[in-house]
């Protein structure tokens, strides 16, 4: 096993799902529950191979198992020593941001202080009707709950009032931290307005980039550090979160992540309204200067190492799950992540 350690110069590599839901060798869906146990399998795998992170989103629909992240990461934490167990993300408009602080301070004491919350609004909106809000609230409830979340990190009294929830005046929120605040970062897709939010807080960000390239993101790298400086923050870590797959060669890697890329892209291009994806999309994405990080343990490796120092990143975070790729192929991408990949980017960066 290779410990993958928080240096100066090591860039931290960790991986997230979000729990896609996958197929048996005959093509028909695994259960949620099967593919539950896979997520189990492969975070135990991740910390196997060293890697900084394993990350778990959350989702409200059929195409994700995962609905309660921290439930599925208590499960790796009893399997595991020393990876970092995260969300990604918790949907925290939808949620009690008190009852988010309790569940992760609580995953936080049982794994030996390796757990991890990542705040944001989700990509999806089946969490809203569900649970009873309206859209229209959408920006509210985020900035109402962030606020509230942060109240409750600090493990001081509570006094707070919104109109989304009713007010707390002076009230703790349990368990507490043996020692330091829970380590929080807010992901964002690509909004300004968002990643000022994020450094006013002063909790380190996540580029969610999933399109397009990587190297528009800086300006926002150079807003979010900015931005610290102007609220009087301390600095803090930037990281990216892609999808990609790594197998032995770059030919197998996009033949293996290709179909389940399609399928995923034109399911969800249906719901919003985009055009059908191709093979020139694809190989647009997989090119050096695309968002996926598709192919062999050095390409992967050349274009992450690429990515941190244009984005003067601290952590990257490879969205390994992706549709239908079979929980074999993904076990394989984990692997060659933690013992091929992450090497090649600290000789890269050093």
């Amino acid at each position: 096993m290779r410990m993958h350690t928080d240096s100066a110069n090591s860039l931290l590599i960790g991986v997230d799902t979000f729990g896609d839901v996958t197929l048996h060798d005959d093509g028909t869906p695994k259960s949620h529950p099967e593919v539950l146990r896979d997520v189990v399998a492969e975070g135990v795998l991740a910390d196997q191979v060293g890697l900084h992170s394993f990350g778990v989103g959350e989702h409200h629909r059929k195409d994700f198992a995962v609905s309660a992240p921290d439930v599925v990461l208590a499960a790796i934490a009893g399997k595991t020593e020393n990876i970092r167990l995260a969300s990604a993300v918790t949907v925290l408009s939808s949620d009690d941001p008190i009852r988010v602080f309790q569940r992760f301070s609580t995953l936080h004491a049982l794994s030996n202080g390796r757990a991890e919350v990542v705040l944001g609004r989700g990509s999806f909106i089946e969490s809203f009707p569900l649970f009873g809000y309206d859209l229209e609230d959408y920006e509210v409830l985020f900035e109402e709950r962030l606020a509230l979340f942060d109240k409750a990190r600090s493990q001081k009294p509570i006094h707070w009032e919104g109109r989304t929830r009713g007010p707390i005046r002076g009230l703790m929120a349990y368990p507490q931290l043996e020692e330091g605040l829970l380590p929080v970062s807010v992901g964002v897709g690509g909004s300004p307005q968002s990643v000022v939010r994020a450094a006013s807080y002063g909790y380190p960000l996540t580029l969610a980039i999933i399109g397009g390239e990587p190297a528009r993101f800086r300006p926002y790298a150079d807003l979010y550090y900015k931005s610290l400086e102007q609220h009087g923050k301390e600095w803090q870590p930037l990281s990216v979160h892609s999808p990609g797959h790594v197998a032995d060669t770059d030919e197998q890697a996009q033949e293996e992540f290709f179909p389940h890329w399609l399928a995923t892209r034109n399911r969800l291009g249906s719901e919003r309204g985009w055009g059908a994806g191709s093979r020139i999309e694809f190989n647009e994405q997989v090119a050096a200067h695309g968002a996926l990080y598709v192919g062999s343990p050095e390409t992967v490796a050349k274009k992450i190492a690429a990515t941190a120092k244009k984005l003067k990143l601290q952590r990257f975070d490879l969205k390994y799950s992706n549709g239908t790729l079979p929980h074999s192929s993904m076990m394989k991408s984990i692997e060659l992540l933690g013992t091929k990949v992450s090497p090649l980017v600290d000789d890269m960066l050093s």
